[in-house]
């Protein structure tokens, strides 16, 4: 309980604290097709990945909200279709597991993310990377600078769908105060009376 409780009370702290810093705690993602280079083997008959073949890809973060409704992300040059929204770049590496591109469901893609944002902040996490639209995937947090330099915990990814081009869109969170709280099981009320300031009052149990 202690062990657990200090894990989550360090969680809330860190991510209260990139948030009053003005980072960003919730933002859009949209690969840039032109950027995916993938290895030459292993390959199915029609050249696309198979599994255990590696890639790496880069593409646009974008503010919360900016892909919703299916708006893509980028143009057909690679370019942002909205520049005045880019907050910075995401750079993804990993290999494909499943069925290789074939996957329609479940684990397509073990990945590292690194988001480098314009203020100079940078954010990693690693994790599977789900072929299934709609469908939240936790992603651990793995280090950062500036403003995540300590942030620790998980961290969320939703698939938004794909470019005609195949490329990714992705919705990104980093959980809130109340909503870690929700996803822990060994936070009772009593905790969250304790945490008006992110830190305890009292003697834990």
């Amino acid at each position: 309980m202690l062990k657990s409780t200090l894990t989550t009370l360090a969680l809330f702290a860190t991510t209260n604290m990139a948030a009053a810093n003005g980072a960003p705690m919730s933002f859009d993602v949209a690969e840039d097709l032109s950027l995916f280079i993938f290895a030459s083997e292993p390959v199915f008959e029609d050249g696309m990945p198979a599994f255990g073949n590696a890639f790496v890809t880069q593409g646009y973060i974008y503010e919360d909200g900016t892909l919703d409704g299916g708006a893509e992300g980028t143009l057909a040059d690679g370019s942002p279709a909205y520049p005045d929204k880019v907050i910075g770049r995401w750079t993804c590496d990993g290999f494909f597991v499943g069925d290789g591109a074939r996957t329609t469901t479940g684990a397509m893609v073990i990945t590292r993310q690194v988001f480098e944002f314009e203020n100079g902040d940078i954010l990693i996490n690693q994790g599977a990377e789900l072929a299934d639209i709609g469908v939240e995937a936790p992603r651990a947090i793995t280090g950062g600078t500036g403003s995540f330099a300590n942030i620790t915990g998980e961290m969320s990814q939703v698939l938004l769908g794909m470019t005609d081009g195949f490329g990714v869109r992705l919705s990104i969170d980093i959980p809130s105060r109340e909503q870690a709280a929700m996803n822990d099981p060994h936070v009772d009320e009593t905790d969250h009376a304790e945490w008006d300031s992110g830190f305890p009052v009292g003697p834990l149990n």
